[in-house]
């Protein structure tokens, strides 16, 4: 339809192009519609895209039928491809279900400004096939056994009351992922490169998540760089490495979340949210450090292995750089309540390492 291209293009206002829309004949207009948005992610998909990032990234715009209409046109690849990685796969079959019952104009309203948001997003590094490319098959079911084993003994962790227990839980999953770690170093192939992995980074407080997801990498062998306007930040890594750091990031927001919401002021907007700001920032601090003193302390249990590791920390640091050729150091937060990095700091002192 002509009118979706004219406010697109620029040569017709929103208003007026959603009016037009409005006493369009329901039919083509819907149609019309829901072809556009179905281009827009196409291109975007084509363009490096992935499912969760594309949600995540409209569903911050606040509008719920617009991240309503972005996961069904996820979902509408999945019949139009007999061979789609698995990995593009699941995220797209995870994104949630439509609940929205927007009336018509809300509708039209919510599709059109969709498509002036997905226009201003740009081309970004293809981190998987997209559907239609072809699927990777690199993933092993001796190396999906041990994650598994760490995601059920980590949700074990988070779920118990009792601190014993979770640390229980938490001891063996930490063992778990060492030892696959060490394993993977020691027959590692010949010529193998690092990948990058985008990991969302949500609001509110994005920074210091960002700061937190950037500690538990760079104890992992692995380095991050933050993309704020797009909701995520990129890790760089050996596979493995980077397995490690999604389970342990996520783990210990969860852990994180949960010791904020039970230290809080009982009451004051701008006193809570000076103290949770302040809480995750002397969270991922002590993470960092709780983080460098083990890795050290791994290093010396198997100081042979130390050369390979500055090795593959090399080549890490030259795919950053290949990735992002321009990049800035990120100002750090203000710290506002003491309360709240004291809070953050003892919280951190007993989270579970995994």
């Amino acid at each position: 339809m002509t009118t979706i291209q004219d406010v697109l293009r620029g040569n017709l206002s929103y208003e007026d192009g959603l009016d037009a829309l409005t006493v369009a004949p329901a039919q083509e207009t819907d149609a019309a519609l829901r072809s556009a948005v179905a281009e827009g992610v196409d291109r975007l998909v084509r363009g490096g895209w992935q499912p969760a990032e594309l949600h995540r990234v409209v569903a911050r715009l606040g509008d719920p039928v617009q991240a309503q209409l972005m996961a069904e046109a996820a979902k509408a690849y999945i019949p139009r491809f007999p061979d789609i990685d698995l990995r593009w796969r699941a995220q797209a079959e995870e994104l949630p279900a439509g609940r929205n019952k927007a009336d018509r104009v809300r509708a039209l309203d919510a599709g059109l400004s969709l498509l002036l948001e997905l226009r201003k997003l740009p081309t970004i590094e293809k981190l998987i096939p997209a559907p239609g490319d072809m699927p990777e098959k690199r993933l092993h079911g001796a190396e999906n056994r041990v994650l598994e084993r760490v995601r059920a003994l980590l949700a074990k962790a988070e779920s118990t009351d009792f601190p014993a227990e979770a640390e229980a839980f938490s001891a063996k999953a930490q063992e778990l992922i060492a030892r696959h770690s060490i394993e993977e170093v020691l027959s590692a192939t010949p010529g193998e490169a690092p990948l990058a992995r985008r990991l969302g980074v949500d609001h509110p407080y994005e920074s210091e998540k960002a700061s937190l997801l950037d500690a538990v990498a760079r104890a992992n062998h692995c380095h991050t760089v933050w993309s704020p306007e797009l909701a995520f930040s990129t890790v760089f890594g050996f596979d493995t490495d980077i397995d490690a750091v999604e389970l342990l990031y996520t783990s210990l927001l969860v852990q994180a979340n949960r010791a904020m919401a039970r230290d809080e002021p009982a009451k004051g907007k701008t006193r809570i949210k000076a103290f949770r700001r302040s809480f995750l920032v002397a969270y991922a601090v002590r993470i960092g450090e709780r983080f460098e003193r083990a890795t050290r302390h791994e290093i010396e249990q198997h100081s042979d292995l130390l050369p390979v590791l500055r090795g593959r920390d090399l080549q890490v640091r030259e795919a950053v750089t290949r990735a992002f050729p321009r990049t800035v150091r990120a100002r750090g937060s203000r710290v506002d309540s003491l309360e709240g990095w004291e809070s953050g700091r003892a919280a951190a002192d007993e989270a579970k390492l995994a």
